[in-house]
């Protein structure tokens, strides 16, 4: 079993920033991808980023230029660095990695972490 924590989230004013942490920990062998999702009320959960574990990174085109998402592969830890972030950024974040258990096993898995609520006041 993995466990993803999250942390960093909070209430900002309009043009602030905030940079939200999830370390994962458990049955790691290897972790492929890493990201960020993120749920408004009465929407639907989306991608805002991910990353490989070469470093190759994804971003959703509403947050290209204002967020970026890093990784440390020896901490199996995936941050988000929000800048000039906006009301309509407001939502509940979600950690996700897709985890390799062994090296025994090509087989990979899906996790997500409970979520941290991130709220921009205008």
């Amino acid at each position: 079993q993995v466990q993803l924590v999250e942390s960093g989230g909070g209430l900002v004013h309009s043009g602030g920033s905030l940079r939200l942490s999830c370390a994962a920990s458990g049955r790691i062998f290897r972790i492929n991808v890493m990201g960020w999702y993120r749920q408004a009320p009465g929407k639907q959960r989306d991608l805002v980023a991910t990353i490989t574990r070469g470093a190759s990174t994804n971003y959703a085109d509403s947050v290209k230029g204002r967020f970026t998402i890093s990784r440390d592969n020896a901490k199996n830890t995936v941050y988000l660095q929000m800048n000039s972030l906006n009301a309509e950024d407001t939502a509940v974040y979600y950690c996700n990695s897709l985890v390799r258990p062994s090296a025994l096993t090509m087989n990979e898995y899906e996790y997500w972490g409970q979520g941290t609520q991130v709220t921009v006041s205008s």
